[in-house]
């Protein structure tokens, strides 16, 4: 399970049936749970620990130092979930102490080639983070959004649940849940990610009113959140959109 050429420091804590591939090598603080597959030439480093059932591709890099400049070397840490894909050449950073001074990563979530994750990030479950997706330190990311490739998220930016960019968004503001963008604009609500994950027709219909009202109607928004309110009363999944947009701190896509 373990190869020979695989450097694993004697203070790392792996279950018995954790495979390392050749040449990887994993630091002391480094915790890892059962299932998991780490891959040839990856390097897993810093406070970290990992959940069940994870498979990690050749040259990934995950729980390194941050980029930030402020960080001194402090024991910030790094979080996985269960039943996670890291292709090749992912890198997560752990947190700062400037922040919550950890990076999490939910359950069930897919990062494809070259994506990041940068320092105190929050990612939900059951993402997808296409090729080259990479989002800047601070990010909320939430469960079941999917990142085009090449999607770049500013720092401190959060990303709702539901929520779609296509290739080559440009993320600059908070996205609110269902919202699908299109080259960072809002076009649409993810209405195909909705009948997938067992909303009704009336759900998807209510939704899709929501967001004609937020983006289509010409309203400022404060007009538009009286008239969300409403029809959250009627329509429950209507309030994450509500919930989202008052605890926006850098103000929502639109």
């Amino acid at each position: 399970m373990i190869h020979p050429t695989a450097i694993i420091d004697p203070k790392a804590e792996l279950a018995g049936d954790v495979e390392v591939g050749p040449y990887s090598v994993i630091g002391a603080h480094v915790s890892i749970d059962s299932g998991t597959r780490v891959g040839p030439h990856v390097v897993i480093n810093g406070h970290t620990t990992i959940g069940k059932n994870n498979r990690f591709f050749q040259f990934s890099s995950i729980g390194e130092e941050n980029q930030d400049k402020k960080y001194q070397g402090e024991p910030t840490k790094t979080i996985i979930g269960d039943e996670n894909v890291f292709r090749e050449c992912c890198t997560i950073h752990r947190g700062t102490v400037q922040d919550i001074g950890y990076t999490q990563i939910g359950s069930h979530g897919l990062f494809m080639a070259y994506t990041h994750v940068a320092h105190d990030c929050i990612v939900g479950d059951n993402v997808i983070f296409a090729n080259n997706a990479s989002v800047a330190g601070h990010v909320h990311v939430g469960n079941w959004v999917i990142l085009g490739g090449f999607t770049g998220v500013h720092q401190f930016c959060k990303i709702g649940d539901h929520a779609f960019s296509g290739m080559d968004s440009n993320i600059t503001q908070d996205v609110p849940p269902y919202v699908m963008l299109q080259n960072g604009v809002p076009r649409a609500i993810n209405a195909e990610g909705l009948k997938r994950r067992g909303y009704t027709p009336q759900d998807i219909r209510a939704i899709k009113e929501s967001f004609r009202t937020l983006y289509r109607k010409g309203l400022k928004l404060d007009e538009a959140m009286i008239q969300l309110e409403e029809q959250a009363k009627s329509a429950s999944c209507v309030q994450l959109f509500v919930d989202f947009i008052q605890n926006s701190n850098r103000g929502i896509v639109r």
